[in-house]
């Protein structure tokens, strides 16, 4: 072998070691592209199955539509002789090609070129890319060169079950819906696995034209009985057609996309883009459910047509149950409102708070107040004579039996003492809460129930009572705050000690005999149940909230529309709804019989009876604060009032009698009552010397508003 041939020789191995290479490294990327396409493929499959949002019992709550519009619900079990006959109809050599079948698609290709009828081609990987892919209304060439290749990469990574599987999940099947796990629920009220001959081949008949042969439609049968010859099969014993029957197998099937438990959840507006569980207990929603809808029959007379329940589970302060309407169904007016995240005037519901808040400041259950007649100006000049209910007067009680009997005059006297202005900061600062109107349009009517809260938010801010005073974040189950209805918060409100004082009163039964009776629908079988009651003005609103321990139930009655019922009151109207879910409550899992701690607080002999108060009380002198404070030289505001500062602030400072005003030792003027305008914050004191001497002293801390 001469130089030049070496050469030659040597020239054509380093070709063939170069092609070898050559075509390793094609394969090698034709196989990393194909991974690259495999990936992204699959994560438009995993993002074109529904959401499903469902209750903590992992009852499904809703389906929601994908973000192409249809409902789509995986699942990986089907019969045997589903994926028999759908290979045999639409892929028999599934198991055997790459992805796709070269004499299928050359016998295609020459169909075209001659301008033959094309025969099918796609094998289920080609179908299964191509809706993929969004493919399913351009049927151009590019495309289905692309819908190979895809293929032939899905099955250089995937087993034939994933694709067969992904594509099972995927098919189109009429009705908005994708996969054959919701269209055999849709269907035939069933599972895949469960599906029989004569449903698989209405199935089968439906994957062409998912529009016009599902079998919701009489042609659906026609083209089954075709496929059935054209497999084989005989005596196959299709249905008869019967648009009743269809009719209700679609109520059934949009009863099961969306439960009406479902209903009041999407007013949170919960951001759920995949599978969420929340804390919803959607079989004791449903029968809450049943109790309102009944209970508002019998309220027709008494024009009454809407209710909303709301459920709290303690300590997680999670959203057992929400009843915004007893029928979200229903074309009827307000039926499609959720009325438990309305904010409705709240009546005397906000009393417990009041008495907290002057429990903080001295006042205790035990502490005298005198009910009778009293004149107060409103901001606007006009005088005020606060009514009881009953529009009785009951003379000296104490403050026990002023808040079990739920007593208007009392209640006004005792926000008094603990001052508008200490009260508004209580409301937006420490609960921060939004309110409806600029608080100084109530004034002292905040006392008589003009405050107006949502049922959802009043009943959050009672869970601080069963929280031994902590406002806990409100939870329904995901990472994802509820702030469009209530501003949850996570904060210490009362110091534990005044929550067991009103706890202490609200779980008395026997004292708020005279104003509710001793048969009442306020009464259980529980001694740890506390509850407040109230009825709006005109009654307009009728509610009950109560609280054990483990749970809260909150109940309003009322009218979408706002307009009166006939003599309604909290405990009439919401009263028996609230009655029958207490009782519910009490007799279910969520029931662990805790009690109330009482470790903080002690009782007092006072004259025939048992009064509770702190452990370290002068019981005396905080019996009378009240009534001393009314012979008092300065009778409002009080010594240590805190205001906020705002650009039109007016404080009113009263004196029993007409008196000389001074600050810091300069005369203000004379007169009963002097209005004092603050214009920066600080400490203010003040002094007031009557005709006889007597002379009176108070600082008022003005602070920044928020």
């Amino acid at each position: 072998m001469n130089l030049i041939q070496a050469q030659k020789l040597s020239q054509a191995k380093k070709r063939r070691i170069i092609l070898i290479i050559s075509l390793f490294a094609a394969v090698f990327f034709c196989y990393l592209w194909s991974g690259r396409v495999t990936e992204d493929l699959l994560e438009i499959y995993e993002t074109r199955e529904s959401a499903i949002l469902k209750d903590r019992n992992e009852d499904i709550l809703e389906i929601r539509t994908n973000q192409d519009g249809f409902y789509s619900k995986y699942g990986n079990s089907v019969s045997p002789e589903l994926r028999d006959l759908l290979l045999e109809k639409e892929d028999q050599y599934f198991y055997y090609h790459p992805g796709f079948n070269p004499v299928s698609t050359i016998s295609a290709a020459w169909d075209k070129f001659r301008g033959n009828k094309i025969r099918a081609s796609s094998t289920i990987t080609q179908q299964l890319v191509k809706i993929l892919l969004k493919h399913e209304k351009e049927r151009t060439v590019k495309n289905k060169i692309q819908e190979i290749i895809y293929a032939v990469g899905l099955e250089m990574h995937l087993s034939k079950e994933d694709i067969l599987n992904m594509y099972l999940g995927s098919i189109f099947l009429g009705n908005s819906v994708q996969g054959v796990e919701l269209a055999s629920r849709l269907y035939f009220e069933s599972s895949p696995e469960m599906l029989n001959e004569p449903d698989i081949l209405q199935l089968l008949a439906t994957i062409s034209s998912p529009s016009v042969s599902n079998p919701f439609l009489e042609a659906n049968l026609t083209v089954a009985e075709r496929i059935a010859k054209k497999l084989g099969l005989t005596d196959v014993g299709l249905p008869e057609f019967s648009s009743k029957k269809n009719q209700l197998r679609k109520k059934e099937f949009q009863s099961y996309i969306h439960d009406v438990n479902a209903f009041e959840i999407n007013s949170l507006k919960i951001d759920c883009d995949r599978d969420c569980r929340i804390t919803i207990d959607s079989k004791l929603s449903e029968t809450i459910r049943e109790i309102a809808a009944k209970n508002l029959i019998t309220l027709r007379n008494k024009n009454v047509r809407h209710a909303a329940i709301v459920v709290l589970k303690f300590p997680e302060n999670e959203i057992l149950a929400m009843i915004g309407s007893p029928n979200p169904a229903s074309s009827v007016s307000g039926n499609q409102i959720n009325m438990a995240v309305k904010p409705r005037p709240i009546g005397s519901t906000v009393k417990p708070f009041i008495y907290t808040k002057a429990f903080e400041k001295k006042l205790r259950a035990y502490t005298l107040v005198e009910d009778k007649e009293y004149k107060y100006t409103t901001a606007d000049g006009f005088a005020f004579y606060p009514k009881n209910y009953d529009e009785k007067h009951y003379g000296m009680i104490n403050l026990h039996y002023a808040l079990s009997n739920s007593l208007n005059i009392p209640t006004v006297k005792v926000l008094e003492f603990v001052g508008l202005e200490n009260f508004y900061k209580f409301l937006e600062k420490d609960l921060e809460f939004a309110p409806v109107q600029n608080l100084n349009k109530y004034q002292l009517g905040i006392a008589l129930g003009q405050l107006e809260m949502s049922l959802l938010q009043l009943s959050y801010y009672f869970s601080i009572f069963a929280q031994e005073g902590r406002l806990l974040p409100l939870s329904v189950g995901t990472d994802l705050p509820i702030n469009q209805a209530v501003n949850s918060v996570d904060k210490r409100i009362f110091p534990p000690q005044f929550v067991q004082l009103t706890n202490q009163i609200l779980t008395d039964r026997s004292t708020s005999i005279d104003q509710f009776s001793l048969l009442s629908n306020l009464n259980t079988s529980s001694k740890t149940v506390a509850l407040k009651t109230g009825t709006s003005r005109e009654y307009h609103d009728s509610w009950v909230i109560g609280y054990t321990p483990d749970f809260l139930v909150g109940v309003w009655v009322g009218n979408a529309e706002n307009t009166p019922m006939k003599e309604v009151s909290g405990q009439v109207g919401a009263g028996k709804i609230w009655h029958e879910v207490i009782n519910l409550m009490l007799n279910s899992k969520y029931n662990h019989q805790s009690i109330f701690p009482t470790n903080l607080i002690r009782e007092f002999p006072d004259g025939e009876n048992l009064e509770y108060g702190l452990l370290d009380d002068n019981f005396e002198q905080l019996k009378n604060i009240l009534v001393k404070g009314e012979n008092a030289l300065i009778t409002s505001p009080h010594d240590g009032d805190i205001f906020l500062l705002n650009d039109d602030m007016k404080i009113f400072l009263k004196a029993r009698e007409i008196v000389r005003w001074f600050q810091d030792g300069e005369l203000l003027e004379e007169s009963e009552k002097f209005i004092f305008a603050p214009k920066e914050s600080g400490a203010f004191t003040f002094q007031a010397i009557a005709g006889n001497g007597e002379k009176a002293e108070i600082t008022l801390m003005v602070e920044e508003g928020f």
